[in-house]
């Protein structure tokens, strides 16, 4: 079973703009760790870049919409416009499956929008889903962002999403 590594809006405005996520640090040291490893290991690394309208923190080429981790040769950059990023960019799929992919971790922001919305996306698809526990945040709503992102991961579960702690999940090539 081959690996994927899905990064999903790891731009820099929710982890080192000026209103990052709550949990912004310790979810960059997690995505750092799951980064690392998976290259390690040789597993597909997939960026998906959210592109805002005119104006949003997310803006395309303004400094708030460029990725937070260096993208390497064999990376893949995706671009999307809806949360559901194998919906928004319809090459993903085929992209991961030519690259015999069937297993894929997502982690990234945020929680409850894009996050569960491209796992959702990648089930359909027939993909196996590990969700990063602590690799993934958002912003305070009307409840506090930690709890929103515990009430995703439970949701998320109870649909199959197999959610682990990031020191847990082991990237096959």
């Amino acid at each position: 079973m081959a690996s994927g590594l899905l990064l999903v809006n790891v731009q820099r405005h929710m982890l080192e703009g000026s209103a990052p996520v709550p949990a912004a640090r310790q979810v960059r040291t997690a995505i750092a760790r799951l980064l690392g490893e998976a290259r390690a290991a040789g597993a597909v690394v997939v960026h998906i870049q959210n592109e805002g309208m005119v104006g949003d923190p997310d803006e395309p080429n303004t400094p708030g919409w460029e990725l937070v981790f260096p993208v390497e040769s064999r990376d893949l950059v995706v671009r999307k416009t809806q949360q559901n990023a194998f919906v928004s960019a319809v090459r993903l799929a085929p992209a991961l499956r030519r690259r015999h992919v069937d297993r894929v971790v997502v982690a990234g922001l945020l929680s409850q929008y894009c996050v569960a919305a491209t796992c959702h996306g990648a089930m359909d698809r027939g993909f196996s889903v590990v969700l990063a526990s602590g690799a993934h945040a958002t912003y305070d709503e009307k409840e506090p962002a930690r709890q929103i992102s515990v009430a995703a991961e439970r949701d998320l579960a109870a649909a199959g999403v197999v959610v682990s702690r990031p020191d847990a999940i082991q990237f096959a090539a």
